[in-house]
């Protein structure tokens, strides 16, 4: 059996990583090389600047397509042993259908936990240093943009010890409204100031028209101290271009930094639905990997000789409704109409129901 699932194992991973650099390619045509002929057009980017933000879109890139390839790898794989009578033969030896799927279902379970820990430490490091390569050494000093929900967290030891939080950020006035400072303690708020806006004076944030709150520890009665205030220094010397670029976009935060995004932002009464689709999609994506494998290999298994152009085919039609679907739940979860974790995971769900249906007419 060792040998058989070598075999079986070989045949899908070739395919598999035939995938990986066809769907690759097609993204790097549709998209990256795009962008690149913008900032070379529009910026004069370097030669040295343009190799980088190729680089670093791969894993962005690659993310994407490891369900895909899981698929098409699946379905040529088992589509070529079918129409060999290769299937038959091994089913002939004894061998049940899902003890000769298990090889493939195997690597799809450890594409998705590769592609979890992948898109987790990996892909958001990469679109960081992307977005760093094109905003210093390809934008150079363009002014930075207005920009909603600034927020500067100082953590130590995996706890907040301060948050600033800005409801925006106003590029042509260079100030920050609706502005909230909060100092922790073992995990508790112990101190806020809440300012209507904060002002860049050259070398220093100042907030005006605000108010102080110095909220006590829990059971050691002490009374809660509020005080008015006109202006104030905002403990932060970042200018506002260093402040805005700070800020990570959604496709550069781990999921422990999503999750605490959606906290912060829902304590200020912020719509986080947005949030939480990416929060839940950084699994759901991944696990695909092994959702594909389960429709793929049955799928592949066929009674009469077929080519793989029909291997090809399937895959692409398999795709077209995952993603479709992914992106109207995502639509929908954004907008209220559904939860977020049961408008994004509802593609998973499907594509396991289906799958096991599939497999278990193919073991008949």
């Amino acid at each position: 059996m060792r040998i058989l699932d070598r075999y079986i194992f070989r045949e899908v991973f070739s395919t598999f990583m035939f995938g990986i650099c066809a769907f690759s390619v097609v993204f790097i045509g549709s998209g990256t090389l795009f962008r690149i002929a913008q900032f070379i057009t529009e910026y004069g980017a370097s030669f040295s600047s343009v190799l980088k933000i190729f680089v670093f879109s791969l894993p962005g890139i690659v993310i994407w397509t490891f369900p895909m390839s899981m698929l098409l790898g699946s379905l040529l794989a088992f589509g070529r042993l079918s129409a060999s009578s290769e299937i038959t033969a091994m089913k002939s030896c004894g061998i049940s259908f899902l003890r000769i799927s298990m090889p493939a279902l195997l690597m799809g379970f450890f594409v998705s936990v590769f592609a979890l820990w992948f898109n987790e430490y990996i892909v958001p490091w990469s679109n960081t240093a992307y977005r760093n390569v094109v905003y210093y050494e390809i934008e150079g000093n363009t002014s930075p943009e207005s920009q909603e929900h600034i927020v500067i967290k100082d953590i130590s030891d995996g706890k907040i010890n301060r948050l600033i939080y800005a409801r925006r950020y106003d590029q042509t006035t260079q100030r920050m409204e609706g502005v909230s400072l909060q100092l922790f303690s073992n995990g508790k708020a112990t101190h806020v100031e809440d300012a209507e806006y904060a002002e860049w004076q050259g070398t220093q944030w100042t907030m005006y028209n605000g108010t102080i709150y110095d909220i006590p520890a829990p059971g050691t009665g002490a009374s809660h101290h509020v005080m008015k205030f006109d202006t104030q220094v905002l403990p932060v010397h970042e200018s506002p271009r260093d402040i805005v670029r700070a800020q990570k976009r959604l496709d550069e935060m781990t999921i422990r930094e999503l999750n605490q995004q959606i906290k912060i932002l829902a304590e200020k009464f912020v719509n986080t639905r947005k949030i939480e689709a990416e929060y839940y999609q950084r699994v759901t994506v991944p696990f695909a990997s092994f959702l594909f494998t389960l429709i793929a290999v049955p799928l592949g298994v066929q009674p009469t000789r077929s080519s793989s152009s029909r291997g090809f085919a399937v895959s692409i039609i398999v795709i077209f409704f995952y993603y479709a679907l992914m992106t109207m739940n995502s639509a929908l979860a954004q907008g209220g109409v559904v939860p977020a974790i049961i408008a994004v995971w509802i593609p998973n769900i499907i594509c396991f129901f289906v799958g096991m249906y599939l497999m278990r007419r193919a073991s008949r």
